[in-house]
């Protein structure tokens, strides 16, 4: 259903959106941070003098981010495990767990399986920490859900342990199961190591082992959304299996200065000897706009009761990285939507050709999108060619939420997608024979200003509208801003450089 209010174009975009990137920094003028933007679950590695951290990528392809790091405070983007999405998965990536072992990095992985839609643990290994991943498929399929892999090694042996629920009416558990040498298989029985007796959730277990007492931590209330509970508590036990004895004065992180509902962490220690807890949590003053962004806390023992406790760390926040495209190289910051069909993308002589099938169901379009890292910043991209697509500048949060401007014929076009109705919020008339050059301001009260621009170089934006973009955020994911391109017959949108300025 489309819907067109007659209104002559431009906008002021109030949006509630964003910034996947700290933007409260406390008194001192440090936040704590980890790697900046939506980056739930991440599970890190050291590799000698380096560090590897893999996160969830839920709807978003290439699957399975992966970041590298010198020193666990500058990240960049690396590679991802999966270019390609796996044959036997529908969806939900998410919560891998990063391992080495017999020479080999392996990611354990959850995902939906596509032949009846529950929720299952694979495995994928490489030769190297950030591509070539090779899928081995399922390694756990338990009940209504098995997700969460946590992977252990008790002096040789090999554990796994997962959070599974829907097992004959009981509360959600933590499970547990050898694995075979080769970490590709369970072997034995599987075990219970904690159940969830006061139904809060339970999930995201990480298990460290010091003076032979077993740490499992674990994350408890609900993940995601503005209605999240999460916080990390934890356990103790001698014995790998349990039982496991709770922490009196639980939790050990919780909602505090800048965040909210942390959790789902794994440990890692550097070459000095000291551990760090790599966890999310969202930002409080943007919530599910920022979506779930990695933070670091430094773990220490009291010394009274040898207990464990998780100190958030305070990082120095740099100032955040401009990004552009020029279109001569590949980038691999650009990901999508890979429920619907992947972008058609080619590259030449500084042009980006961008095209492909948009099914009935997908409202929106092709939308090929990046990582903010600022409230404040100008995205600005050129429309080369003039057809019957539309094609442009997107907010894209899912294939039924979104916000975009683009040129459409001899049209330029602020559009949106909202509850199944598809709307021109306004338009105004262009010259078909020129390019349009499209720019999308975002301010720090967190409203954006739409232009156009054809021959002049003056930005026009001749009547002011505010429309709220409170839809745009899903569940477990923000929006994202990016290119886009809808088309009934397969017409291309060719791009000049794309740029995002952060002020």
């Amino acid at each position: 259903m489309e819907k067109n209010t007659g209104r002559p174009f431009p906008c002021f975009l109030v949006l509630l959106f964003f910034l996947l990137v700290s933007v409260n920094v406390t008194a001192q003028g440090k936040t704590p941070a980890f790697i900046n933007g939506d980056f739930a679950d991440p599970s890190v590695i050291r590799a000698g003098d380096s560090y590897y951290a893999v996160g969830t990528s839920s709807e978003w392809a290439p699957h399975f981010p992966i970041y590298h790091s010198a020193n666990l405070t500058d990240w960049t983007l690396s590679g991802y495990v999966f270019d390609r999405t796996p044959e036997w998965i529908s969806g939900s990536f998410w919560a891998p767990e990063f391992y080495y072992h017999n020479k080999k990095y392996y990611v354990y992985y959850t995902a939906r399986r596509k032949s009846d839609g529950i929720s299952c643990i694979g495995v994928a290994t490489s030769d190297y920490p950030d591509h070539g991943f090779t899928d081995h498929g399922v390694i756990v399929d338990y009940g209504k859900e098995a997700i969460d892999a946590f992977i252990y090694n008790d002096n040789g042996q090999l554990y796994i342990s997962f959070k599974a629920f829907g097992l004959d009416n009981r509360p959600i558990e933590l499970l547990g199961s050898r694995l075979s040498p080769d970490g590709l298989k369970m072997q034995g029985e599987v075990f219970s190591m904690l159940k969830d007796t006061a139904r809060r959730g339970m999930e995201g277990q990480s298990i460290i082992k010091k003076d032979n007492w077993y740490y499992l931590f674990y994350s408890s209330g609900d993940c995601c959304g503005n209605g999240c509970s999460y916080d990390v508590r934890v356990t103790r036990s001698r014995d790998y299996q349990g039982p496991y004895e709770y922490l009196s004065t639980n939790p050990v992180l919780q909602t505090y200065g800048d965040w909210k509902c942390p959790g789902h962490g794994t440990f890692v220690t550097n070459p000095q000897g000291n551990t760090s807890y790599i966890y999310h949590a969202y930002n409080r003053q943007t919530n599910v706009f920022t979506g779930r962004e990695g933070l670091i806390a430094d773990l220490k023992w009291d010394r009274v009761t040898g207990w464990p406790m998780l100190y958030p760390r305070a990082v120095t926040k740099p100032k955040p990285l401009d990004f552009s495209d020029d279109f001569k190289t590949a980038s691999s910051a650009w990901q999508w939507d890979f429920r619907h069909a992947a972008p058609v993308v080619s590259r030449k002589n500084g042009q980006l050709t961008v095209s492909g099938t948009v099914t009935p169901d997908n409202l929106t379009g092709i939308a090929l999108t990046v990582r903010p890292v600022s409230t404040d910043f100008e995205m600005t991209t050129t429309v080369l060619n003039h057809n019957e697509a539309l094609k442009g500048l997107v907010f894209y949060g899912d294939a039924g939420a979104a916000v975009g401007i683009g040129v459409q014929g001899s049209m330029v076009r602020f559009w949106s997608v909202r509850d199944t109705v598809r709307t021109i919020i306004a338009e105004v008339k262009i010259d078909p024979l020129k390019p349009v050059k499209l720019r999308l301001k975002m301010k720090s009260d967190l409203s954006c200003e739409v232009y156009y621009s054809q021959g002049t170089g003056e930005w026009l934006f001749p009547v002011v509208n505010k429309t709220a973009v409170g839809f745009l955020p899903q569940w477990d994911r923000s929006p994202r801003p990016g290119l886009h391109v809808k088309a009934a017959n397969g017409e291309q949108a060719v791009f000049g450089q794309f740029q995002i300025i952060n002020k």
